[in-house]
């Protein structure tokens, strides 16, 4: 609320809220096999990377790198929220959807901010 730009230390904080309303709504915690797995690395990556001095486009990339790695995860673990947990160990090796989709959302936010960036 009042701010006119999106700074790097507001994006934190707006990624931070997204991800405490979704683990709230959706009782979903690291290791459910959930987007969660995607958005909490990549959290905890965009925030160090600001602690370190970094612009926003720099905590991004180095937010979708850590979501990466986040959909990896997914795939060595059973799915215990949503639809694929009814599939139980048969999800192992499989990646989850919603941490891919909330991966594709950070990176293409992330394309927007090194393009206006350059501009």
């Amino acid at each position: 609320k009042g701010e006119t730009e999106i700074s790097a230390e507001l994006a934190a904080r707006m990624l931070r809220a997204a991800i405490d309303g979704i683990e709230s709504l959706g009782k979903a915690v690291p290791g459910d096999k959930t987007m969660i797995d995607a958005l909490e690395p990549a959290y905890a990556a965009f925030s160090d990377s600001l602690k370190s001095g970094n612009n926003l486009v720099k905590c991004l990339e180095t937010a979708c790198k850590a979501a990466e790695k986040g959909i990896e995860f997914t795939k060595t673990i059973p799915a215990k929220k949503g639809r694929a947990s009814y599939l139980g160990e048969r999800s192992v090796g499989h990646q989850d959807p919603g941490a891919t989709s909330a991966t594709i959302l950070l990176a293409a936010l992330t394309e927007y901010c090194q393009k206006t960036e350059k501009e």
